[in-house]
């Protein structure tokens, strides 16, 4: 099973730190959260990866150059020009990384990468500033039971602020940022048959739009509904709380 990360945009509403990398290169507790979605699916026996690269990819492509090095103890010996690795602490990943344009679309990006997808019966897809505790192992059963061409997961996004029940000008309750206030949502963790791919017409088209109205139009979409923890980090705001989690040591999203 292939899992494909989208990692390409831009992201300007925390441009805070996305001047400098890609959004799904800004570090929770000291990894990118690139790394915390990999180590989701990795501990669901999800290890091969094609990531979608554009904005700064340089970046992505340099971290996992790097990452068996920074992963283990070495002895560089300066004299011989040799380094004897002690310990490694690499997972077992494979990983494609593909430019897949600057300005290309949700869509664009995946039709972009099709040609290492069309031999997978099926392969998981998400977005690359996202963690959950949703069950990616029953997300699979899921779509191989119901046997259509796409799974998507649904979830209650985290309210921002508190409601209030009313009766004219008396307030009647209050509830502290409830989940879910608007109904469920697409929350990512995808799981879908290649054959989607055939939906997407070019870079200027969201996977979001066309695609998934068509597949839902012709009943080939289904729900996996995850009521647990879910969180995208689009603001510094929302940095800072999975931050926080993080180092609280209780970070819903660590399933490893």
């Amino acid at each position: 099973m292939k899992a494909v990360i989208l990692a390409g945009g831009l992201g300007t509403r925390i441009s805070e730190e996305t001047h400098l990398r890609p959004k799904p290169m800004i570090e929770i507790g000291g990894k990118p959260i690139l790394w915390h979605i990999m180590k989701m699916y990795s501990s669901h026996n999800v290890n091969e990866f094609v990531i979608c690269c554009g904005y700064k990819g340089y970046l992505i492509k340099e971290y996992f150059q790097n990452y068996f090095l920074h992963m283990s103890d070495v002895t560089f010996d300066m004299a011989k020009n040799r380094m004897e690795v002690h310990r490694e602490q690499a997972e077992p990943w494979r990983v494609t990384l593909v430019d897949t344009g600057e300005d290309t679309m949700t869509g664009g990006r995946l039709r972009r990468v099709g040609r290492y997808l069309r031999d997978e019966e099926a392969f998981c897809f998400t977005y690359g500033d996202g963690v959950s505790s949703v069950d990616i192992a029953a997300t699979l059963a899921f779509h191989r039971e119901h046997g259509k061409l796409a799974t998507v997961t649904a979830v209650l996004p985290p309210g921002r602020f508190g409601s209030l029940g009313l009766d004219g000008e008396k307030v009647t309750g209050f509830i502290e940022k409830p989940r879910g206030e608007g109904g469920w949502i697409n929350g990512g963790f995808f799981v879908l048959s290649p054959r989607v791919i055939d939906l997407i017409e070019g870079d200027s088209m969201s996977w979001e739009v066309e695609p998934m109205r068509a597949l839902a139009a012709s009943d080939q979409l289904r729900a996996f509904q995850h009521d647990g923890f879910w969180q995208p980090m689009d603001t510094l705001r929302e940095k800072n709380l999975l931050e926080d989690l993080w180092a609280s040591g209780k970070a819903p999203w660590k399933t490893w």
